[in-house]
């Protein structure tokens, strides 16, 4: 059963990707088993540093009841290794390296950069394509780091790069093998394209099936743009759903899957809610160590200074 959660906006204003958080945070307490922690997958294309992708991850990191198991990267707003590089990094601050990253996909199932341009010329602008943005939405704070065409390119980062390294296992494989692990037990936190659940689905038949719940973030049920320069690609388009978009091979392989439970987080209630700025002047004067770094203006990017020079992972 899909649940439509179409009432967020009412609650105080969060980030996009932080409702997606709180929603499973708020429902993990009805579903303990005699007060044992929920197990939790998260998989999360992790644009950072400071946004709205690593301030969820971080919310279900410090949920006393919420297990993170792991954390999955594919590409999405950004590139696959440069997102793992801002994932583990985090980790690293928060003191959280007990937890591991995992590299998903690099690349959708079938689109490329060159098919959204033709269907560019066939339909339409997009304002936004994540790792294939050559431009950036206006009216945001712009990108963390320039465009460019290069996946295994990371640009350093204003936090300093991360001393641990991602797993060498794949983050299909680990999803699958985590499943038969603890069968009927893991919720899938799905916040960005839909690649590494899908592969899993496609390596393991019994995958959806021995997962207890897949939660993720995607779609619309009334695709009405918000005001604001955040909603400004659903104006044109209100369909095309950015996880949904960059990957919708995935995504129809995962909706069809035969899992026990489903709950989708739409866009509707996300592009209209933000996290207001005194929000963030709240979380940089907390005391924890990652509570400075996490407070950026954003939910559509970061205003850090990106200093010249990169680093390129094969």
């Amino acid at each position: 059963m899909i649940r439509r959660i179409a009432k967020l906006a009412r609650a105080a204003p969060v980030l996009a990707l932080s409702i997606l958080a709180a929603v499973c945070l708020a429902t993990a307490g009805h579903a303990q088993d005699s007060g044992a922690r929920r197990k939790v997958i998260i998989d999360q294309d992790a644009m950072g540093p400071a946004s709205s992708d690593l301030q969820s991850i971080l919310m279900l990191l410090q949920a006393p009841d919420v297990e993170v198991l792991g954390i999955t990267v594919p590409s999405g707003d950004g590139w696959r290794d440069e997102e793992m590089s801002h994932t583990l990094r985090l980790l690293e601050i928060a003191g959280r390296t007990d937890v591991g990253v995992y590299p998903g996909a690099v690349f959708p199932l079938v689109n490329t950069e060159q098919r959204t341009k033709v269907w560019e010329q066939l339909y339409g602008k997009l304002v936004y394509k994540g790792a294939w943005a050559d431009t950036w939405p206006a009216g945001t704070t712009g990108r963390p780091s320039p465009y460019h065409s290069d996946p295994y390119l990371v640009p350093p980062s204003p936090l300093g790069e991360p001393k641990i390294e991602p797993r060498t296992e794949t983050a299909a494989a680990f999803l699958v093998r985590k499943v038969h692990e603890f069968p009927g037990q893991i919720t899938i936190i799905a916040a960005g394209p839909l690649t590494d659940i899908a592969l899993a689905a496609r390596l393991d038949p019994q995958f959806s099936s021995l997962a207890k719940e897949l939660v993720f973030m995607g779609g619309s049920f009334n695709p009405v743009a918000a005001d604001n320069a955040f909603a400004n690609e659903y104006q044109n388009a209100p369909r095309l759903e950015f996880n949904m978009r960059w990957d919708p091979e995935a995504a129809s392989i995962v909706l069809h899957e035969p899992w026990k439970k489903i709950t989708q987080i739409p866009v509707d209630p996300t592009t209209k809610t933000y996290f207001k700025p005194e929000y963030f002047q709240q979380i940089a004067h907390g005391r924890a160590p990652f509570w400075a770094s996490s407070a950026g203006p954003s939910p559509c990017g970061t205003s850090w200074p990106w200093p010249s020079g990169s680093i390129r992972r094969s």
